[in-house]
């Protein structure tokens, strides 16, 4: 499954066209690691993203793993010759259904390269998670991925 997502994404790119890739649109792709899953992003302007996952946890007990978080985008923090390399932070909710289920709060931060000419990006992120119920616990969450952004 993993390498057919990879290879979807990797055709479109080489064989859609040179699209350029903007910070507007809606990206849908993959996350890896704690979560891994499917990614999604909507940009609402050119510096802020509603982002999420619907995905699978490998933590210590193998769970259905929700997120959505509101994340703003630094420009300024990279310079890169080619495409761009924001920053980005945010906030969002976290839903986990462990075999009891865990809901808190998230502290996106990461990095994403998003391509000059195509409509692709690449994130590299740690989520801080705070779960407020059933207990208070905080907890470590860390991935990475790739998007495709439709027109």
């Amino acid at each position: 499954m993993k390498k057919s997502i990879l290879l979807l994404t990797i055709a479109i790119l080489f064989f859609g066209g040179v699209i350029h890739a903007q910070e507007r649109g809606f990206g849908l792709g993959i996350i890896l690691g704690e979560p891994t899953g499917i990614s999604a992003k909507k940009w609402l302007n050119s510096h802020s993203a509603i982002d999420g996952a619907v995905a699978w946890s490998f933590g210590q007990v193998d769970s259905f793993h929700l997120h959505a978080d509101y994340i703003y985008h630094d420009f300024n923090m990279f310079n890169v010759e080619k495409g761009k390399l924001p920053l980005y932070f945010g906030i969002g909710i976290r839903f986990k259904a462990e075999p009891e289920a865990t809901f808190g709060a998230r502290i996106p931060v990461g990095i994403c390269y998003i391509f000059e000419k195509a409509p692709l990006d690449l994130f590299l992120e740690l989520g801080p998670v705070l779960d407020l119920a059933p207990d208070v616990r905080f907890r470590f969450t860390g991935s990475v991925g790739a998007r495709f952004y439709f027109k």
